[in-house]
């Protein structure tokens, strides 16, 4: 499994040292939890896998979270039950202990994803339900033009829907999630239509991708989205976006049953 970072991160991203402001900028957005929560069913009892500071989990049920990394523990509220700390490739429970599990953007994340997927499906009696991103498309997103090698780690990252449906097994199906304009949760494609956003360095810290570029692909994405944007040149090529009430691109909800 590799070793874990200091703050107990357990991928290839240490929380410990770009997980500080996390909970300010990926704030769970309600029309997105919706989605998830549906997805649920009726399920009572909820694993929810590198649940971080708790983004999506729902309230009405009884969540164990688990998070390995410390910094991102420390950032859960108050009224959220403490996370367990232990990782995806070794889960402390018995097979079939939840009637439902979850992860969001989190399985990219794993030392071993399919590994981690089949821990999930072993402890669970119903649905895996996976908020993640298609490898295949996540280049199609205007961040391209400025920063092609953030893009193509996430891609790189991100493991295929064909993997998590063999890993998971059982009945699998995948869907795009729509993104609305003003998404509370940022993540890249959620500033489809508000680029100023992504100048904000504390909004790319915010996505973990940013971590595996070197400084001058950083330096060369601000200089040039904010060149563009003082221009007009990035309106006139994507302006429509601003206006435009939902994208759908790369963000898709996975949903395995047994």
């Amino acid at each position: 499994m590799g070793t874990r970072a200091t703050d107990g991160s357990a991928g290839d991203a240490d929380y410990g040292t770009i997980g500080a402001s996390y909970a300010g900028y990926r704030r769970p957005d309600p029309r997105i939890a919706a989605v998830i929560t549906k997805a649920l069913g009726d399920s009572r009892t909820v694993l929810n896998l590198g649940a971080g500071a708790g983004s999506y989990e729902p309230a009405d049920r009884e969540v164990t979270a688990v998070e390995p990394s410390a910094q991102m523990r420390s950032q859960r509220p108050e009224h959220l039950p403490r996370a367990v700390d232990a990782t995806a490739e070794q889960l402390p429970f018995a097979d079939g202990t939840f009637d439902a599990a979850m992860t969001t953007f989190s399985v990219h994340q794993w030392r071993d994803p399919e590994a981690g997927l089949r821990e999930m499906r072993r402890v669970t009696r119903g649905p895996v339900v996976i908020l993640t991103c298609d490898p295949t498309l996540v280049d199609q997103f205007w961040l391209t033009d400025y920063a092609p090698e953030v893009t193509a780690t996430e891609a790189r990252r991100y493991p295929s829907l064909e993997t998590l449906a063999g890993a998971l097994g059982g009945r699998t199906r995948s869907t795009g999630v729509p993104i609305p304009l003003d998404c509370t949760d940022g993540f890249h494609e959620a500033y489809y239509g508000r680029p100023e956003k992504l100048l904000d360095a504390q909004a790319r810290l915010a996505c973990s991708a940013w971590s595996f570029v070197a400084d001058e692909v950083r330096e060369r994405f601000v200089r040039e989205l904010a060149s563009d944007l003082d221009s007009g040149a990035w309106d006139e090529k994507h302006g429509q976006l601003r206006t435009r009430p939902e994208y759908t691109g790369s963000l898709v909800l996975v949903v395995s049953e047994p």
